[in-house]
């Protein structure tokens, strides 16, 4: 194990039905994009990067709710969405994505995003990453994270109790999200410092570990 891998022995001899995963910040690099979008539509909204900080993780209807009094937030929500589905210029994947999505079993394997549903498919598309069967989508559950909604309803469309699900996330609102539907969790410092994130295991990405498919279920491991 390299010297930069931040550990935890919660996860030791665990074995899970399915894995679910985040997708920005997690599977797929979007920052650059994430951060031209979000920059001019705080521009032409007034709004200051302070105000923006703290919000990774969290739906955009969200996030504009806490930012922006009731009458603006339809108009607000409709130019972010417009803003970042037409940027995808250099979204690609993280370290160790494509590895773990091509050993992990299709049916065992789920993205519950923030995303939009729109934004997720343009998302996934522009990363080339291998499309897991399941997405759930903020459009597909009640309330976003931080509510254990995506993680529920991603477990409930795999067929497995969440109890028996691995989620990864990168950002403290998703962890959150994770624990309340009861899952075991797997952080990646890609965005957030280790110091905020509560997991059963935090590495530097999905490179840092190895996956193990058994007839038990699926186990993750540090990489050598």
């Amino acid at each position: 194990m390299g010297s930069g891998l931040a550990g935890g022995s919660g996860l030791a001899g665990r074995l899970f039905d399915a894995v679910i995963f985040d997708m920005d910040g997690t599977l797929v690099d979007s920052t650059p994009a994430v951060v031209r979008a979000w920059t001019t539509w705080a521009e032409e909204h007034g709004i200051t990067a302070e105000q923006l900080a703290g919000n990774h993780g969290m739906p955009a209807a969200s996030i504009i709710a806490r930012l922006l009094p009731d009458a603006e937030r339809e108009r607000a929500l409709a130019r972010i969405v417009e803003l970042e589905t037409t940027d995808v210029g250099g979204v690609v994947p993280l370290p160790g994505t494509v590895e773990t999505l091509t050993v992990l079993p299709r049916e065992r394997v789920a993205i519950a995003t923030s995303c939009t549903r729109p934004l997720a498919e343009v998302r996934i598309g522009a990363s080339e990453i291998p499309r897991p069967e399941v997405v759930v989508t903020v459009d597909d559950v009640e309330r976003g994270k931080p509510a254990p909604d995506p993680f529920l309803a991603a477990a409930r469309d795999l067929g497995f109790p969440p109890e028996r699900c691995l989620v990864v996330e990168d950002a403290p609102a998703g962890l959150s999200a994770a624990r309340a539907a009861g899952c075991a969790t797997l952080a990646v410092t890609t965005t957030t410092p280790r110091a905020e994130l509560e997991a059963d295991l935090v590495v530097g990405t999905l490179a840092d570990v190895r996956w193990h498919v058994r007839d038990g279920g699926i186990e993750v491991a540090l990489a050598d």
